[in-house]
């Protein structure tokens, strides 16, 4: 498990609240290679930490995010809903003085303006070395044409390939599976046409160490300690 990068999916969600400072730092201490978080845009077009398009899941508040500017998410959530550019700086210290590595997913992303405000925050930040962006096709289509360079990971969720003229259009590092489906002949073959293999999201031990065994290249999981763990005790072994 030498080379297994341990991602931590909204944080540390099973100690603190999913997509906040606090869950990132956590998961950081914690031991994560990288932070997976979601973001969304506001009324006003600003990058916000959220999975949802409410608030209410986990802010008992059934306002749709689109309804609400950045000033109305802050009041309503007393501030723990983070911009994206406060999540940048928050973890711009960590790891190895470049800052620690953010996965960004953007759920809901189907137009190029809104990939070019999330892009243009990153830049602002001079986080691209360190950010890296996951979705489906139509969300990495729009972050390609945002960002020539991005570092993209291609979400798929069926066994059926990716077709070859999506893969050259999204030109992505990674294709990134729901974990179930993958095993070692499919990481092969993933692997032998040039990318790298990432999946999400295994909780237990077990699905871990069958993935690892498979050979993926990169883990998402909300129990990112038990991963960092096992991949230790794997690799004192």
């Amino acid at each position: 498990m030498t080379r297994l990068t341990a991602v931590a999916h909204r944080g540390d969600p099973y100690r603190v609240r999913e997509n906040t400072i606090g869950s990132l730092r956590s998961a950081l201490d914690r031991g994560a290679d990288a932070v997976e978080i979601d973001v969304r845009l506001t009324r006003d077009g600003v990058p916000v930490l959220l999975h949802d398009d409410t608030l209410k899941r986990l802010w008992e508040h059934d306002r749709p995010l689109l309804s609400l500017s950045a000033d109305e998410v802050r009041g309503l959530t007393d501030g723990r809903v983070p911009t994206l550019a406060e999540a940048l700086e928050a973890t711009a210290g960590s790891g190895d003085g470049s800052g620690s590595r953010l996965m960004l997913d953007l759920p809901g992303t189907r137009e190029v303006r809104v990939a070019r405000s999330v892009v243009d925050v990153v830049r602002e930040h001079q986080a691209q070395d360190r950010v890296y962006y996951c979705a489906g096709a139509t969300a990495m289509l729009a972050v390609r044409e945002a960002d020539p360079s991005a570092e993209i990971a291609l979400t798929w969720t069926t066994l059926a390939p990716p077709r070859p003229v999506l893969l050259d259009a999204v030109r992505p590092r990674w294709l990134n599976y729901r974990f179930g489906l993958i095993d070692r002949d499919l990481a092969d073959r993933i692997h032998a046409d040039g990318y790298l293999v990432s999946v999400w999201t295994p909780d237990t031990r077990r699905s871990m160490r069958r993935l690892a065994a498979a050979g993926v290249d990169s883990i998402t999981t909300n129990r990112v300690d038990v991963l960092c763990a096992l991949r230790a005790q794997a690799n004192r072994s």
